[in-house]
């Protein structure tokens, strides 16, 4: 049970550092064009059974959605995923701290599948965001902002007891 509550906490320090990388980029002029409200947006359109947008950006905005975002992007994008890492550990049976270090590394790089093939989509954005705003780099961004997630889920790991 333990390594389960250190994931959910490594979840939510890897979803923190994938928001300053995040932040990072966009100065750099390299984003996704996915933001904390958008997500926001969709999480409280899936409480209405809404999965799914023709265009996220221009549906109508709803209230409280930057908070239901970060809520959404910490807890069960950021904890909620990373449990998938502890089932990950324990099946392969990876006990030393550099195993789970470097495979959170390959895990966040594996998460990137999920706004790619799930979140893009359903925000209108096409698979792997081919349609989404003009000027943005929907693979690259979110591959170089899901690597430091899984730096977070496995650095927290890595300081926990064996499986």
């Amino acid at each position: 049970m333990h390594q389960f509550v250190l994931a959910y906490a490594g979840g939510i320090v890897g979803a923190i550092l994938m928001d300053i990388t995040e932040t990072l980029a966009a100065r750099a002029g390299l984003t996704s064009g996915v933001n904390v409200a958008l997500v926001g947006r969709w999480a409280l359109g899936l409480l209405r059974g809404q999965w799914s947008h023709a265009d996220i950006s221009r549906s109508p905005e709803r209230r409280g959605e930057v908070p239901a975002g970060w809520a959404f992007h910490l807890f069960i994008g950021g904890g909620g995923v990373a449990l998938a890492y502890a089932v990950l550990l324990h099946a392969t049976g990876w006990t030393l701290p550099a195993h789970r270090l470097w495979g959170g590394v390959a895990f966040g790089a594996a998460t990137s599948l999920l706004p790619w093939l799930l979140l893009l989509p359903a925000f209108g954005w096409g698979w792997f965001g081919r349609r989404g705003p003009r000027g943005t780099h929907a693979l690259l961004a979110s591959t170089v902002s899901h690597m430091p997630y899984g730096i977070g889920v496995g650095a927290v790991m890595a300081l926990g007891p064996s499986l």
